[in-house]
C-alpha cells in the first residue's frame, strides 16, 4: 500500500494492549482509527491490515489497534481499551480524527461517541467522524444465544454497552453503514443506531456481511467519502 508501518505500539500492559500504525508516504492529514470485528471473541488487527489501504492512499495515518477477546474480557472491559488505544494513537498522530470498525468493531467505535465514554477534550474535540460498520448498537438480543456463554452479557452490561440505548456526545456527526443483503438482523441493528441517534444510514447495495468493509482498500469509493468526505 505504500505505507510505512510502526507495529505493535502499547497502549497497555495487556498482552493485546497494542496497535499497529500506517503511515502515508508525507506528512498524515489526519488519523483513521480501524477496530476489527469477530463478535468480541475472535481474529485480530492483523487480519485486517489490508483495509488500511484507502485512507493511507488518501494522505491518513490508519491505527488498528487489538483489544482482548471474549471470554478473557468482559465487554466494558473492551470498551476501556479501545478508549485507550485511540487516545495513545491520537497521541502519535496530530490533526482529525476518524473512528470506524466493523460488526462488533463497529459497535466499539459507536462506543467511542457515546457522552459516557470519558475522552479526554482534547481528543473527543478532534473526531471529524465516526463511521459504524454493521454495527451491533442493542446488545439485548445477544443475550438469548449461545454466544453469551462466552461473552457474559446480562442486563446491566446491555443497557450500558449498547449504543442505541445511550446517548451521542454532542458535536460528534456519526454515519452509519451496512450492506443492503446482509443479514436481517445486521441492517435492523443499523437502523436502530440510526434512529436512535438520529444520524444518516446509508445501505450501500449488494455488499454483505462480510464484503462491506471492502471499500476500504480504495481511495474514492462511496465509504471512504463517508469517512473522510
Amino acid at each position: 500500500m505504500g505505507a510505512r508501518a510502526e507495529p505493535g505500539l502499547r497502549y497497555g500492559a495487556g498482552e493485546r494492549h497494542w496497535f499497529d500504525l500506517f503511515l502515508p508516504e508525507g506528512e498524515p492529514l489526519g488519523l483513521v482509527v480501524f477496530i476489527h470485528g469477530g463478535y468480541w471473541l475472535a481474529f485480530g488487527p492483523r487480519d485486517f491490515s489490508h483495509l488500511a489501504a484507502g485512507p493511507v492512499a488518501a494522505g491518513w495515518a490508519v491505527a488498528l489497534p487489538a483489544y482482548t477477546l471474549a471470554p478473557s474480557a468482559s465487554l466494558p472491559e473492551m470498551t476501556a481499551e479501545i478508549r485507550s488505544a485511540l487516545i495513545a494513537a491520537a497521541g502519535r498522530i496530530a490533526g482529525p480524527i476518524v473512528v470506524t470498525g466493523h460488526s462488533a468493531g463497529g459497535h466499539l467505535s459507536a462506543r467511542m461517541a457515546t457522552t459516557d465514554i470519558g475522552l479526554p477534550g482534547a481528543v473527543a474535540g478532534r473526531i471529524a467522524q465516526v463511521v459504524p460498520i454493521s454495527p451491533l448498537s442493542d446488545l439485548r438480543p445477544l443475550m438469548e444465544t449461545a454466544m453469551n456463554d462466552d461473552l457474559k452479557i446480562d442486563a446491566a452490561v446491555a443497557k450500558a454497552e449498547s449504543p442505541a440505548l445511550l446517548q451521542r456526545r454532542p458535536g460528534t456527526p456519526v454515519h452509519v453503514w451496512v450492506g443492503g443483503i446482509e443479514r436481517p438482523r445486521f441492517l435492523d441493528q443499523a437502523r436502530r443506531l440510526g434512529n436512535a441517534w438520529s444520524c444518516p444510514v446509508t445501505v450501500e447495495p449488494d455488499r454483505h456481511h462480510f464484503n462491506v468493509i471492502e471499500g476500504l482498500e480504495v481511495a474514492d469509493s462511496p465509504l471512504m467519502a463517508a469517512l473522510l468526505g
